[in-house]
């Protein structure tokens, strides 16, 4: 079973491409055996899903359904990229921004579920760094951004 079988049955699609990139910095990019990802928001179907602060607006759980989207946005771009997600070899580093409350300190919780999520996928080729951050805010009010590094044939 490949990557993308896998995902589907975790109940997620790679079926669409991702959003056309309009921004003045590319989406994806290698780099010999590395791919940067840049940040991508919780978005299904374009639409921004759980908009808001996590300790204010969304709960915990919200963000952390949030933080696997912005994930899956990121796998997107690895795809539209190398053309199929089997080309990882590993997945190297997480970085995940959840805008919160001051009072917030959770922001780990919120990104052990695409931890999780990666795991399950990716098994011994998803064991990965992973740095959670928080942030006053994220652009468009997306809960949660998600940036990746992979590491590819």
């Amino acid at each position: 079973m490949n990557y993308e079988e896998k995902l589907k049955d975790e109940g997620f699609s790679l079926a669409e491409k991702g959003a056309p990139n309009v921004r003045p910095f590319e989406s994806a990019v290698r780099t010999g055996y590395l791919v940067f990802v840049s940040g991508h928001a919780a978005r299904v179907d374009g639409e921004l899903i759980h908009k808001g602060t996590v300790g204010a607006d969304i709960s915990v759980q919200q963000a952390q359904e949030a933080a696997e989207a912005a994930f899956i946005n990121c796998l997107k771009a690895v795809k539209d990229l190398m053309g199929s997600l089997d080309e990882i070899t590993r997945i190297v580093n997480i970085k995940g921004y959840v805008a919160s409350t001051p009072e917030f300190q959770s922001q780990p919780l919120v990104m052990n579920s695409v931890s999780a999520l990666v795991n399950r996928v990716f098994g011994e080729a998803g064991k990965h760094s992973r740095v959670a951050v928080g942030a006053a805010s994220l652009p468009g009010g997306t809960s949660v951004e998600v940036e990746l590094i992979v590491e590819v044939r």
